[in-house]
C-alpha cells in the first residue's frame, strides 16, 4: 500500500510528490495525459518561481523578464498607465516545461510518476483509499493511506470524495502569436465584465493573448474581438476553467486536496501556481499518511498562510468593476514606479511600497 496517491501531476501535485517523498513517503502520482499538454494556462509567474525549480534549468525555461505593466481601460490604441520596478517583478516562462521540470524532480525525490494514467474511479474506506486508473495497459487498481486531489479546476478527487467546490469559476481563454517580443512590460485591459483580459511578451516564443470572463459570456466572440483590437493572427488557442475562491473545506477522511482544485487562486488575476505549490509544501508538512487527524493541520496551515492574501485579493478585483472613470482616474494617480510583489496583495502597504508612492516619479 502506497503512503500517499497523488492525482495531478502539474505544479502542485508534483511539489506534493517531490515534498513528500523527500520525506520518505511512499508515493504514486498519476497524470491523465502527457504532463503539461495540452497548455491551459500563462506562463507569467512572479520570481518566486525559481525557489522550486532547480538552478540549472532556470535558462531553459525563462523566456522574458517583466519589468512593469501598462493598465488600460480601453483598446490598445492607447499607452495605459505604466505601473513598474527597475529590476525584473516577474517572468514569462515555458509553462509546459515548467511541468515537466517539477515532475522530473519529483521522481529524482523518489515519487513514482505515470502520465497517461487517469483515474476513473475513487473509493475513501476507514482505514486506506481505493482508487481505479485506466492507463496504457488497461484497468489498474491501487490502494493508499491518502489521496491528494491535485487534479485542477474540475478536480475528480474532489467529485468522488464529496467536497465542495470553490466560490466561483471563470472561463479563461490564450492564444499565441508567433511574433518574438522582448518588450518589458505586459498590458492589461480593465475592459472585460468582472475581470480583464492580458498581452504578454514572452520573447523569442512570441507573444500571448488571453482574457477571461463569467461562464454565461461569449468568451469566443470577446477573445476574437480583443485579437482583432491589436491586429494579430493568433494560434494554438486553449481555454479552461478558473476558480476564484476557495471552497470551505478541502479535506475529506482521507483526502486532501492542493492547488486549482481547492481554488487556492489569487482572485484578483486567476494565477495559482505560487499558491499551489505553497500549500503543497504545507501539506507535505502537516499530513501524516497514518494519521487521518492531521489533514486538519493542512487545512490549519494553508489557510493561515494564504488567507489574508486572498481576502486582499478579493478587494483588488472589485475595482475591476468601478466606473471606467473612476478606474482611469486612480490608474493615473498611482501610476508610476512600485514597491509591490505580484503575488502578495500585502505589500500593497510595505514600506517599499509607500517609498514609491512618495517619491517623485514621472507618470
Amino acid at each position: 500500500m502506497h503512503d500517499f496517491i497523488v492525482v495531478g501531476a502539474g505544479p502542485a501535485g508534483s511539489r506534493f510528490a517531490r515534498s513528500a517523498a523527500e520525506r520518505d513517503h511512499d508515493v504514486l502520482v498519476f497524470e491523465h495525459g502527457e504532463i503539461g499538454r495540452p497548455l491551459a494556462c500563462s506562463g507569467h509567474v512572479s520570481t518566486d518561481i525559481w525557489e522550486y525549480v532547480p538552478a540549472d534549468v532556470r535558462d531553459e525555461l525563462l523566456q522574458n523578464e517583466i519589468r512593469g505593466a501598462r493598465f488600460h481601460v480601453d483598446g490598445p490604441e492607447t499607452d495605459g498607465a505604466p505601473f513598474y520596478k527597475d529590476e525584473p517583478v516577474s517572468n514569462a516562462i515555458d509553462r509546459v516545461g515548467l511541468d515537466e521540470t517539477l515532475a522530473r524532480a519529483a521522481e529524482q525525490a523518489g515519487a513514482d510518476v505515470r502520465d497517461n494514467h487517469t483515474v476513473t474511479a475513487l473509493e475513501e474506506r476507514p482505514d486506506h483509499v481505493e482508487v481505479e486508473v485506466s492507463g496504457p495497459d488497461g484497468t489498474e487498481r491501487h490502494t493508499a493511506r491518502m489521496v491528494a486531489g491535485c487534479d485542477g479546476p474540475r478536480s475528480r478527487v474532489r467529485r468522488e470524495c464529496d467536497l465542495p467546490q470553490p466560490a466561483e469559476f471563470l472561463h479563461g481563454v490564450l492564444a499565441f502569436d508567433s511574433t518574438p517580443d522582448h518588450e518589458a512590460f505586459v498590458d492589461v485591459h480593465l475592459t472585460v465584465p468582472g475581470f480583464f483580459a492580458w498581452r504578454i511578451p514572452r520573447g523569442e516564443a512570441g507573444v500571448e493573448y488571453g482574457l477571461a470572463v463569467a461562464p454565461n459570456d461569449d468568451v469566443s466572440d470577446r477573445f476574437s474581438r480583443f485579437c482583432d483590437a491589436y491586429g494579430v493572427d493568433v494560434s494554438h488557442r486553449c481555454s479552461g476553467a478558473i476558480p476564484i475562491g476557495p471552497p470551505r473545506r478541502v479535506i475529506g477522511r482521507r483526502s486532501f486536496l492542493i492547488g486549482d482544485a481547492a481554488g487556492q487562486t489569487k482572485p484578483f488575476t486567476g494565477g495559482g501556481i505560487l499558491y499551489g505549490m505553497r500549500a503543497a509544501d504545507h501539506a507535505a508538512r502537516e499530513i501524516d499518511p497514518d494519521r487521518p487527524k492531521t489533514l486538519g493541520d493542512y487545512e490549519r496551515a494553508w489557510r493561515d498562510d494564504l488567507r489574508g492574501e486572498i481576502r486582499l485579493g478579493r478587494w483588488i478585483r472589485r475595482a475591476y468593476s468601478l466606473p471606467t472613470r473612476l478606474q482611469a482616474a486612480g490608474l493615473h494617480a498611482l501610476s508610476g514606479e512600485i514597491g509591490v510583489h505580484m503575488d502578495r496583495p500585502s505589500t500593497l502597504f510595505s514600506r517599499e511600497q509607500l517609498r514609491a508612492v512618495l517619491s517623485p516619479s514621472e507618470h
